[in-house]
């Protein structure tokens, strides 16, 4: 399973897009790809955004889902998607914590 992964040109926040053609920040937010072709697709629309200006670099990334949602298989990607590994009040899992507990 794969998603892609990008920057937002505005504020270079790493972002990803799953099937609905939406970036979102959070990539529990995306559903990954299952085939080939989907992610040529993907990586289509995303050179479509390069264009547009809305995101640079994009690339796609192996993920694994679970129950508990999906995860980069990587550390870099991991990284990437939720912030430093020494400081878990910063980052997007720290973003991530203050809803789970407001929830």
């Amino acid at each position: 399973m794969k998603v892609v992964t990008a920057n937002r040109l505005i504020d270079g926040i790493v972002v990803f897009l799953g099937r609905s053609q939406r970036w979102v920040e959070q990539i529990d937010d995306v559903s990954p790809f299952e085939d080939d072709a989907a992610i040529e697709a993907a990586l289509a629309y995303a050179a479509r955004c390069v264009e547009a200006r809305e995101i640079v670099e994009p690339y796609a990334i192996d993920v694994r889902a679970d129950k508990h949602g999906v995860t980069p298989v990587r550390l870099r990607e991991a990284i990437r998607a939720k912030g430093p590994t020494v400081r878990l009040d910063l980052g997007k899992q720290a973003e991530r914590a203050t809803v789970d507990t407001a929830a």
